[in-house]
């Protein structure tokens, strides 16, 4: 079309073009911060992750590794458990594993009403990769590194308060283990390391309740493992003959036996003397 004023300039073409430049240098500036951002992540953040993702994925390899030579005929492919024989280990947690293999329960010898107590099959660094590899299957309760300045740190005098009120039922005040029903029962504490006890507050094994962090503290656990060790584990028996440990029930019986066995003495012995 024949523009009839010419060398006039159309109206809002100067606005239009300066509207345009700035929309060109926001995004400019746009693209140039999420670069830098960009640039920054990936100069700093790799640097965390390859100290620690890949110990632990080597860690896991290993477990898995192990876990379809050891495992893998009761708990199935990618531990997703086999009927009758395994449950699933998906979402168990490493701390699970620690305490079974770690305490020499798993690998099962046989089916009982409760897996016995043997000899491990694995090293603790070999029983950390299958710790390593289950909980890389999902989400569960996994023993601290720390727990050894956790110990150290401890407090003997609240750890035996809450043994007194959380373990005696079943373990003994003096640790020695005690029957329970259908078979089962709480076991003996001798020996038991601190990551073994910690594992087992940690997975609830067998009958035992689970004691998670939002019912003892990682610091009470502590506190209760330094007195197991210290105090539970020592056979330091002040008062004499411990009498098996079982706690007053067999205190009772034997100071009643003593008693009626004195009695009949003593009446044996006055009657001849009479």
């Amino acid at each position: 079309m024949h523009d009839p004023h010419p060398g006039r300039t159309r109206p809002g073409g100067p606005a239009r073009l300066s509207r345009a430049r700035r929309r060109a240098a926001g995004v400019g500036r746009m693209v140039a911060a999420l670069l830098l951002a960009g640039g920054a992540y990936v100069l700093f953040a790799p640097t965390a992750a390859a100290q620690e993702e890949p110990r632990s994925s080597a860690a896991a390899a290993e477990g898995e590794a192990l876990f379809e030579v050891g495992c893998i005929t009761c708990h199935g492919r990618s531990a997703g458990g086999v009927e009758g024989r395994g449950p699933s280990l998906i979402n168990v947690g490493g701390a699970a594993v620690e305490f079974q293999v770690g305490s020499g329960r798993m690998p099962l010898a046989r089916q009982e009403a409760q897996a016995q107590r043997k000899p491990p099959l694995y090293t603790d660094e070999q029983v950390r990769q299958l710790a390593a590899y289950i909980d890389s299957l999902g989400v569960g309760p996994v023993v601290p590194d720390d727990i050894d300045a956790l110990v150290d740190d401890a407090n003997l005098a609240r750890g035996g308060e809450l043994f007194r009120v959380n373990c005696s039922q079943c373990h003994a005040f003096g640790g020695g283990g005690g029957a329970l029903s259908s078979g089962k029962y709480a076991p003996s504490l001798y020996p038991a390391s601190d990551r073994i006890i910690y594992a087992a507050m940690l997975s609830g094994p067998q009958n035992m309740p689970v004691f998670g962090d939002s019912t003892l503290t990682p610091e009470q656990k502590a506190d209760l493992i330094a007195y197991i060790q210290q105090v539970v584990q020592t056979d330091n028996d002040p008062g004499g003959f411990n009498l098996g440990r079982y706690g007053p029930s067999t205190e009772g019986l034997a100071i009643f036996l003593v008693g009626i066995v004195a009695l009949v003495f003593a009446s044996i012995w006055i009657a001849g003397k009479s």
